[in-house]
């Protein structure tokens, strides 16, 4: 999610500065932004997400891996995605952290990214035209947002009971939503938060 604008720079000058941070950042048209810290939920779910897959995906050629890879959208813009799964052999770029050929992404949000995972972030990724599927993954709520590469956009289904699962066809898996969700506890962050309020 972006929070902070920092200055414009080239691609070689980003990765070099993103290096060198201890922060994380994205590249959109030009320019570097920071990330927000996220929460004990964000990363549990990415883990859980992450670990699923690597099952689901045991006996395939895809691999699944955490935030720290970065995408290519344009010319100008970079992302880093919370969850990649890549199939096949991974494409770089120059030897760089720059992956070209991601089949499914993925983004647990929060409420201050949510709007830019659903819009912007999603036009940033139609760009790629390997990225069949991304995922917007709420961390407060269960709710999974899955949007499906068509001939005519994005097709999107939603999913809101833990014992769904959503269809990755591109992957020729289902994603249970009881192990996106596992170990979460919702409602003591809803005891927390209205604490917090008290």
């Amino acid at each position: 999610m972006v929070v902070e604008r920092v200055r414009q720079m080239s691609v070689a000058d980003f990765l070099d500065f993103a290096e060198s941070s201890e922060d994380r950042y994205e590249y959109i048209d030009g320019e570097p932004y920071k990330m927000t810290g996220g929460t004990l939920n964000h990363f549990e779910i990415i883990s859980n997400i992450v670990f699923e897959l690597r099952l689901l995906l045991a006996d395939t050629d895809c691999r699944t891996l955490p935030n720290g890879m970065l995408i290519r959208s344009g010319d100008t813009s970079l992302l880093s995605p919370d969850v990649i799964v890549v199939c096949g052999e991974p494409e770089t770029e120059s030897e760089t952290r720059i992956l070209l050929n991601p089949i499914l992404v993925a983004e647990v949000t929060s409420p201050s990214s949510i709007d830019y995972d659903r819009g912007s972030k999603r036009r940033f990724y139609s760009d790629l035209p390997s990225i069949a599927a991304y995922l917007v993954i709420d961390q407060h709520r269960p709710l999974v947002e899955l949007y499906t590469r068509a001939e005519t956009g994005w097709h999107i289904q939603c999913f809101d009971d833990l014992e769904e699962a959503v269809p990755l066809e591109a992957l020729d898996c289902r994603l249970p939503l009881s192990e996106i969700y596992a170990s979460i506890d919702f409602d003591a962050e809803t005891s927390a938060s209205a604490n917090e309020a008290e």
